[in-house]
């Protein structure tokens, strides 16, 4: 008989895997994140409190475990095979024909036409309702087990929504990452030095063969699912069957773009119409699938060779087009990365006229030798991105050279400089022009200074004009010279001196991100107001001072340092001060018997949570806002929340061998859970 643990324990798993597929699969979310995170953490709090309980089917195994040193290869039960496809709509008209001629009918054959994901064939197998194992497409015998990875993927289930599910299922579908997903990956690699990915599919690719699952839990997979292996206990009549009932078992399906045909023209209307349409799509596809309908027919037409005789897949002609690099110009963004852009002869690609193509790196221009007056196959990655695919090497004039990034910046002539570990070459000079753009754009921002009125193409104009050199002189404008300005009357100048006006005050948080030091976010920009409560004293911080933040990493501390090493910078923040611009400090104080102090709280105390906090940061103490190595205590009350489990899996995952309770005692100098007043009175 199930103990109340368990029973609390599966009711939480239920609930939780309702809502993961209310948002990851049929997005219509019923919880605000508070609520599902609040869930998550009764889940954690049950599991820590309870080691019995079985943890193979609980969300908790979303986070990702121990990084592997290499994938294993396992055979697939029934071969992965792959399909016979062509460029032409009109083949479908000879699969037709082929078909009939083999069943002997010359009846109409119901097709099931589905979309053709670009994305990475992925093999999901359940035993007893419970996911065990994910494999690669491989070879279509032999495929590597990514388990570690797929399990991370929220809109794959872990366990089958039902309550008699088959002894053996093998679901096979495609891992994919949608489009502007993938541009928000871009933007961060770029942003970290780090190498971007050419396409949505290589995205996906490379995240699910991650060796550690961390990375792969930290990106935004998708999965769509289409057909079976190996199956015990359950059987379909058709495609559509199987589709609906994956549904029913909390599988994505893409059914929505699907599509019975009784013959051959609605295929192949069905084609062009998703032709057509395939750039409103959330996801890359290359084409569409072609099935049997019945699965009865597709038995008795079987395979040959490696494809199946019952399925066949009409690709769509690539997205592609030739043209002719013009030049390559080098961009300054505001952390001062250089991103090399060619600069074509415009072609129409996938609908849109396309002059410019990101080239990325000095690495990436290498790897594919792309040069200037190169004739070069262009398409538009992730049907947004617009690449170049590859040069067409027998049109390269003799008289070309190959391509190397500037030694000086372009906008600033100061010299750049490439770190050791990043593939992004940089301009150090923070007053360059270009620079200087993009940071006033980000200073002026809704996030930082707020200066509602000044946009982007205004701030361009003030930096070409001459008018701003710097943050404080966006606070020396005045209405005369506002007014000379182009298409400025008098209504739109009082905006924007009002608005300025009104951005003077702000908060220290506020005021430390608008700064645009690299590595600073909102984030941590408000770790460093509440540490250090002034900007004065952030500017005084030493390395070890930054570091000693629980919150604050080497590289981050390095960055600041160099932040306000420069002189010009650190007078900025003076001559904004006397301009008028007021940053209101935390309210904490920095003395008392919790000084230099840190606490994590969890659970339910005696007292209100927000009374908590205040009676700590009064007494010089420190709220962290999650377990790390630099946490002196955590404050457990009732019921404690993901806090504790993360540290007991922390203290778990320790090299050094020590147990749990011993951890605890030395993490938290000898007071695993204690009360707030017994700290300070």
């Amino acid at each position: 008989m199930a103990s109340t643990a368990e029973k609390k324990h599966q009711k939480l798993k239920e609930l939780i895997r309702h809502h993961d597929h209310l948002y990851y699969v049929l997005d219509r979310p019923e919880l605000t994140d508070f609520q599902y995170d609040q869930l998550l953490a009764e889940l954690f709090a049950l599991e820590a409190a309870h080691p019995e309980l079985s943890l193979s089917d609980s969300p908790s195994q979303r986070v990702g475990g121990a990084a592997l040193d290499v994938f294993k290869k396992v055979p697939h039960r029934m071969q992965m095979l792959s399909l016979a496809n062509s460029y032409s709509p009109e083949d479908l008209f000879e699969f037709d024909a082929r078909v009939k001629k083999f069943l002997g009918s010359e009846n109409d054959v119901e097709y099931f036409c589905e979309l053709k994901f670009d994305g990475l064939a992925i093999e999901l197998i359940y035993e007893k309702g419970h996911l065990v194992q994910a494999l690669t497409r491989g070879d279509g015998s032999v495929g590597e087990d990514v388990t570690h990875n797929i399990k991370t993927v929220k809109a794959i289930p872990l366990v089958l929504s039902t309550e008699k599910p088959p002894p053996l299922l093998e679901v096979r579908g495609e891992v994919l990452m949608y489009k502007h997903d993938f541009l928000k990956l871009n933007e961060a690699q770029q942003e970290n030095g780090e190498n971007v990915f050419a396409n949505p599919r290589n995205a996906a690719a490379g995240t699910v063969r991650q060796l550690d699952p961390k990375i792969a839990s930290q990106r935004p997979l998708r999965f769509f699912a289409y057909s079976l292996g190996a199956v015990q206990g359950v059987s379909f009549s058709s495609q559509e069957e199987l589709e609906t009932q994956l549904s029913e078992w909390s599988f994505p399906v893409a059914l929505k773009w699907t599509q019975k045909s009784l013959g051959p023209q609605g295929v192949i209307d069905f084609y062009h119409a998703v032709e057509k349409s395939r750039q409103e799509l959330p996801f890359d596809i290359d084409g569409i699938v072609v099935k049997i309908n019945s699965f009865r027919l597709q038995e008795d037409l079987g395979l040959i060779a490696r494809n199946p005789r019952w399925a066949t897949a009409a690709k769509f002609q690539p997205e592609q087009a030739q043209t002719v690099i013009q030049d390559i110009e080098v961009q300054v963004g505001r952390t001062g990365a250089l991103t090399p852009r060619a600069v074509m002869t415009p072609t129409k690609v996938g609908g849109v006229v396309v002059t410019y193509a990101t080239l990325h790196n000095q690495e990436e221009i290498q790897r594919k030798d792309i040069r200037i007056g190169d004739t070069v196959v262009l398409q538009r990655a992730g049907d947004v991105i617009p690449e170049v695919v590859s040069v067409i090497l027998e049109k390269r004039s003799k008289k070309s050279v190959p391509f190397k990034m500037p030694t000086h910046c372009p906008a600033c002539d100061t010299e750049v400089f490439k770190a050791e570990e990043e593939v992004v070459t940089r301009c150090p000079n923070p007053f360059c022009k270009a620079v200087l753009k993009e940071s006033l754009k980000h200073f002026a921002s809704r996030r930082a200074m707020n200066i509602e009125k000044v946009g982007d193409r205004l701030i361009e104009n003030f930096v070409d004009q001459g008018l701003v050199e710097k943050f404080s002189d966006l606070y020396r404008l005045n209405k005369d010279v506002l007014l000379s300005l182009e298409r400025q009357g008098e209504k739109s100048v009082d905006n924007i001196l009002e608005s300025i006006e009104k951005s003077k005050n702000t908060t220290l948080p506020k005021f430390i991100f608008s700064l645009g030091i690299r590595y600073v976010g909102e984030q941590t920009a408000k770790f460093l107001a509440d540490h250090y409560l002034s900007i004065q004293n952030l500017q005084n911080a030493s390395d070890e001072d930054l570091i000693a933040i629980p919150e604050i990493g080497p590289k981050v501390a390095v960055s600041i340092r160099e932040w306000f090493a420069n002189k010009r910078l650190v007078a900025e923040i003076t001559d904004l001060q006397k301009l008028g611009v007021k940053i209101e400090s935390p309210r904490r104080s920095s003395g008392g018997k919790l000084s230099g102090l840190s606490f994590v709280i969890t659970g339910t105390l005696p007292v209100k949570r927000d009374d908590a906090k205040d009676l700590i940061e009064k007494n010089g103490g420190k709220i962290l806002s999650g377990v790390s190595s630099k946490l002196h205590y955590l404050v457990a009350g009732d019921d404690p929340g993901s806090k504790l489990i993360k540290l007991l899996l922390w203290a778990s995952r320790l090299s050094v061998g020590m147990s749990c309770k011993s951890y605890f005692k030395i993490k938290t100098r000898g007071l695993p859970s204690l009360l707030i007043h017994n700290l300070i009175y």
